[in-house]
């Protein structure tokens, strides 16, 4: 951390600055058990100014220097509540300091920590402020606007990031609960969760992992490219195009995470419209296929089967005898009219299945 400050203090001195208050608070909650008074002490001395936290009638005040402030409680230059019922703030003399925001944000999630009985190394902090991400999303905001966004967020600006949007019942928890990488900060966006995750890799194989071991039912995931975090409404665009090819299939929790950057040319079948892509012969024949009896057994042993090449290896994701996966191809062979030992025939069979995640009937 102190080696990129020193990079960062010669390129942004606001980035750099963004980054010290973070790195305060999480070293407070790394530290081990964190103590109200310890948490106000040392938010006054970062801020240089008064600051307080009250919580079930109770306050506690600290100066800059340490000592209590005699007195009662000055202007309030900004505050912030956490749960359960609580406020901190800051009094600072005259108008708000330009990182007072990020540093009263943090100081909630540390008190919130301390009061809540939440577990200090939970990484409270990828649950971010929605309006901050969907500014950070939005083409439509000034430059300045979404690089205030993403320091407030603890994100630097000049930085790679990938966007991540996931949809499903508990599409929140998902992202929430597990880190994918550091500095990783998540928010609900209309019915999607996002992640905004730093870095220029993919989180594909950590996600993929994170289902294969946590069983999230009804889950899809699509991840956009690396793109400059203040171009993230790019990679934005691309999870949301990702997340279309995505599809929850029992047994092949790696169909539910689909990565933008290995689609290549297939992403091209999004710009197809949705009613020529569902008048295909061959996409008609697979949601046929889907209704009837079997249908999304059938369906599953197709898509194990393109995906690993081999009908032994489509058993083995399935967890089902290979003659068993033979039969259930027989059937998709015959709905679809041509024989999937042909690789042309398979391209197309892929192809088609791609078609009817797109536009399903």
């Amino acid at each position: 951390m102190k080696g990129l400050l020193l990079r960062l203090s010669a390129l942004d001195a606001d980035a750099a600055a963004a980054l010290r208050v973070i790195a305060h608070f999480e070293a407070l909650l790394g530290a081990g058990r964190l103590d109200t008074e310890s948490l106000v002490r040392s938010t006054a001395g970062l801020a240089e100014c008064p600051a307080g936290l009250e919580v079930g009638g109770r306050v506690v005040r600290f100066g800059p220097a340490g000592t209590v402030p005699a007195g009662p409680v000055g202007t309030v230059s900004g505050s912030a509540e956490f749960a359960p019922g609580g406020r901190v703030w800051l009094e600072r003399a005259g108008a708000p300091g330009p990182f007072d925001e990020l540093v009263l944000e943090w100081m909630a999630i540390a008190a919130g920590v301390v009061h809540g009985g939440r577990e200090q190394d939970s990484a409270p902090h990828q649950v971010a402020d929605p309006a901050l991400v969907e500014r950070v999303l939005s083409e439509r905001e000034a430059v300045e606007d979404r690089a205030r966004a993403l320091r407030l967020l603890g994100l630097v600006p000049e930085q790679l990031l990938r966007v991540v949007a996931v949809a499903g019942a508990s599409s929140v928890a998902v992202l929430g609960r597990h880190e994918l990488r550091p500095g990783v900060r998540v928010a609900a966006v209309g019915p999607l969760a996002v992640a905004l995750a730093p870095g220029a890799e993919s989180a594909a194989d950590a996600l993929r992992a994170l289902l294969r071991e946590h069983g999230a039912e009804g889950v899809r995931i699509g991840i956009g490219g690396s793109a400059p975090a203040l171009d993230a409404g790019v990679s934005w665009a691309q999870a949301r195009l990702a997340l279309r090819f995505a599809v929850d299939v029992a047994g092949l929790p790696d169909e539910a995470v689909v990565d933008h950057d290995t689609l290549g040319p297939v992403a091209l079948l999004a710009d197809i419209p949705v009613d020529r892509l569902r008048a295909q012969p061959d996409v008609r024949a697979l949601a046929g296929l889907a209704e009837g009896k079997g249908g999304p057994a059938a369906l599953a042993a197709l898509t194990a089967f393109l995906r690993t090449g081999s009908l032994r290896h489509a058993a083995t994701d399935l967890h089902l005898h290979h003659s068993s996966v033979a039969a259930r191809l027989s059937g998709v062979e015959t709905a679809l009219g041509y024989h999937l030992s042909n690789p042309q025939d398979r391209f197309r069979a892929q192809l088609a299945l791609y078609a009817l995640r797109l536009a399903p009937l």
